[in-house]
C-alpha cells in the first residue's frame, strides 16, 4: 500500500453534526479513506430565545462568559453583534480550540482556552478559573449538558447562570443502509467525539447494530467519553490526540500497526 494512502480501502464512521463534519471527512480522504457520514446529532436554534436576548442586553453585568462549544459560539456570538458590542472587561473562555477559533472568526481575539486537554476539566484547571469568588458567570451551552464546569464554579463561590442557545437531539435517519454495510465487513472503524453522541449513535443502531459497534475499533479524542464507552460493554477502544486531526492521526497509527 503506497504511503501516501494509509487508509485506502477503508471505511470510517463519521458521526459528527453535518454541518461540523467536513474537516474530519476531508482529512480521512486526504489519507486514502472513505469517510461514511451519518450524524449522530442535529444542531438547531433554541425554542425560545427571549432569555438568550435579555442576558444578551445583560452582559456588562458579567465578569466572565464561556461557550461550551463552537455550537454555543456560532449560535450566540451573531446574536450578540446584532444587538451590541462586547463589554471590553468580559473575559471570554471555551472549552476547546475548536471554540476559539470560531470566536476568532468573528473577531474576538483574548480568549480563555486550554492548551492540552480539550474538556471542563482542563478549562477548570486554568488559573483564569481558579479565583471566582463573588464573580458573575454565564454559560452559553445547549439544552441541558454537563453540570460539572457550572457546579465547580458555584463551589468556588461564582454567581452562575446558565442560557440555552441551541438544541442538541437525536436524528431520525434512515438506519438500514448503515447496517447494511457494516453487516458486509464494510465498515472498519468509528469515530465519535461526544458522549451524548455516542448515547444516540448506540440507541440508533438498536441491537443488530451494537453488536457490530462492539466488534469495531472506535476512535475519541476524550477518555471520558471513553469511559463512557466501556459502560456501554465496548472494549476496542482507542483515545486519541484532541481534535479532528488526532483522530485521524489515531486512525493512520492504528492501521498501520496492524498492517506491519
Amino acid at each position: 500500500m503506497p504511503e501516501t494512502q494509509p487508509l485506502a480501502g477503508l471505511y470510517v464512521l463519521v458521526t459528527r453534526p453535518a454541518h461540523q463534519a467536513s474537516h474530519l471527512i476531508n482529512e480521512i480522504k486526504k489519507k486514502g479513506g472513505n469517510p461514511v457520514l451519518f450524524p449522530v446529532l442535529e444542531i438547531s436554534d433554541t425554542n425560545n430565545p427571549q432569555p438568550l436576548l435579555k442576558v444578551i442586553s445583560r452582559l456588562d453585568e458579567f465578569d466572565l462568559a464561556i461557550f461550551v462549544s463552537p455550537n454555543a459560539v456560532d449560535k450566540a456570538v451573531p446574536l450578540i453583534q446584532a444587538h451590541r458590542t462586547l463589554p471590553p472587561n468580559l473575559k471570554i473562555a471555551v472549552v476547546g480550540e475548536g471554540s476559539a477559533n470560531k470566536l476568532r472568526q468573528y473577531g474576538i481575539k483574548n480568549i480563555i482556552v486550554p492548551s492540552s486537554r480539550y474538556d471542563s476539566e482542563a478549562l477548570l484547571g486554568m488559573p483564569e478559573l481558579q479565583h471566582v469568588l463573588d464573580k458573575n458567570i454565564v454559560i452559553f451551552r445547549g439544552n441541558d449538558g454537563r453540570k460539572l464546569l457550572g457546579e465547580t464554579l458555584i463551589q468556588r463561590g461564582a454567581h452562575l447562570e446558565y442560557i440555552e442557545c441551541y438544541r442538541r437531539d437525536k436524528p431520525k435517519i434512515e438506519v438500514s443502509p448503515l447496517l447494511d454495510s457494516w453487516t458486509n465487513n464494510a465498515l472498519h472503524a468509528v469515530t465519535v467525539t461526544s458522549s451524548e453522541g455516542l448515547h444516540n449513535l448506540f440507541d440508533m443502531i438498536g441491537k443488530v447494530g451494537q453488536q457490530l459497534l462492539k466488534k469495531t475499533p472506535l476512535f475519541t479524542a476524550h477518555e471520558r467519553i471513553a469511559c463512557f464507552a466501556k459502560e456501554l460493554g465496548l472494549t476496542n477502544i482507542h483515545v486519541t490526540a484532541a481534535g479532528d486531526d488526532g483522530l485521524v492521526q489515531g486512525l493512520l497509527e492504528y492501521f498501520l500497526s496492524i498492517k506491519n
